[in-house]
């Protein structure tokens, strides 16, 4: 891996140790907390409400500075958050520190997807983002369960320093390793905000929040479903959620290869097609246990695999707005999150089994396909009037 990426990855690291792992550790805050479960669940929705805010402003206000000191001092912040959370006296504060925490997570990615662009050579632009958000997937095969397991066993409040310190780790090799790249010194908020008057950003920001949000209607009830339909011994959960990891560690490298080979629309639409027959799969096979297990790997591996290519094709609706653009993906994916986990709960409310929400994932995926055909269809690079959508590799101090 080139060094450079690495700094980015780190990032993404504490960034998806610090989202998926309080999932996890609920029943253990809620009782240190004296409150309920579904109290402890608002940190969550806290914490996804700083991502959705906190991406296009401080992209607004950050974009003229050099895209090295905006990812340190957005790291910076993010440590210091992660470290309050671990010393946070009560509920209130808690609550108020984890949606300051979740502030700089969206904007981080958002500038580090258009950083890792400029650093890859011609045609390993989706690789190099696939490699910065290797992090991401690390975070769920490795951090997640082990940060999990330290929290529980010992103190929750763990959680946050180990956090913090992988924080500290990525604010240093950003110094170190990050090289410097040219900011944009022409350009200014309402400026940053004009892409949204494209057409283009509005299919993608679609694409990612209806048609990613469907394999997170699997996602959001994957205990019950392995443990009440599959069968699966809860106990044996730890190792089931490894096995979602190892598949998007897997998915997110191979997608960003195939979309450097085959272009990013063509993968967008190979992918969600592919997580709509998985979904479909998981709702008529969910009871045979080896099945669900093979499933869990490949709708694992679908889930991260569209990340590279989608953040490719938002980049190329707006060439002018690269920043503001990725920012928006990451406020867009978190909306696929309390979407799909919204719409995948409502048959679980009429006493429906839990192999259905896969199927209302069906619905969004095939959502999100048709919106990923007419992106090719209008867009695509074999269409003449897209030529000029392409992302600019601006020269960096390597």
């Amino acid at each position: 891996m080139d060094k450079r990426i690495i700094p980015l990855a780190i990032g993404g690291l504490g960034i998806g140790t610090t989202e998926f792992t309080v999932m996890g550790l609920l029943p253990d805050i809620a009782h240190t907390l004296k409150i309920s479960i579904p109290e402890a669940g608002h940190l969550i929705s806290a914490y996804a409400m700083g991502v959705v805010i906190g991406a296009p402003i401080l992209i607004g206000y950050s974009v003229k500075f050099p895209p090295k000191k905006v990812l340190m001092v957005l790291m910076i912040l993010f440590t210091l958050f992660n470290g309050l959370s671990a010393i946070a006296p009560d509920y209130t504060s808690m609550l108020i520190i984890r949606f300051m925490s979740g502030l700089p997570h969206g904007a981080f990615f958002g500038v580090g997807t258009v950083v890792a662009s400029r650093m890859a050579g011609k045609g390993k632009e989706a690789l190099y983002i696939s490699l910065m958000f290797t992090g991401l997937t690390v975070a769920n095969l490795l951090m997640v369960p082990l940060v999990t397991y330290i929290g529980h066993t010992y103190h929750w409040k763990l959680y946050f320093a180990i956090v913090a310190l992988i924080g500290l780790f990525a604010i240093l090799f950003l110094k170190l390793w990050l090289p410097a790249i040219e900011s944009n010194q022409d350009t200014h908020f309402l400026e940053e905000l004009k892409f949204l008057k494209n057409k283009q950003s509005w299919l993608v920001l679609g694409i990612t929040a209806i048609g990613f949000g469907g394999l997170f209607t699997w996602f959001s009830y994957i205990t019950p479903l392995m443990t009440i339909v599959a069968g699966i011994q809860s106990n044996q959960m730890a190792y089931v959620m490894i096995l979602a990891g190892a598949g998007m560690v897997v998915g997110n490298l191979a997608g960003g290869f195939v979309s450097d080979r085959l272009g990013p629309e063509k993968t967008c639409v190979l992918l969600i097609f592919l997580m709509m027959i998985s979904l479909a799969g998981v709702f008529f096979f969910a009871e045979h246990q080896n099945t669900a297990l093979i499933l869990t790997f490949v709708c694992g591996a679908l889930s991260m695999s569209v990340a590279a290519p989608i953040n490719i094709m938002m980049m190329k609706a707006a060439p002018k707005s690269e920043m503001m653009a990725a920012a928006f993906m990451q406020a867009a994916f978190n909306i696929a999150n309390a979407m799909g986990a919204f719409l995948g709960g409502i048959p679980l409310e009429y006493g429906l089994s839990f192999k259905y929400p896969s199927l209302v994932g069906v619905g969004m995926t095939f959502i999100g396909l048709a919106i990923s055909l007419r992106y090719r269809y209008l867009y695509g690079k074999e269409n003449p009037d897209n030529e000029d959508a392409s992302i600019e590799c601006v020269p960096c101090d390597k």
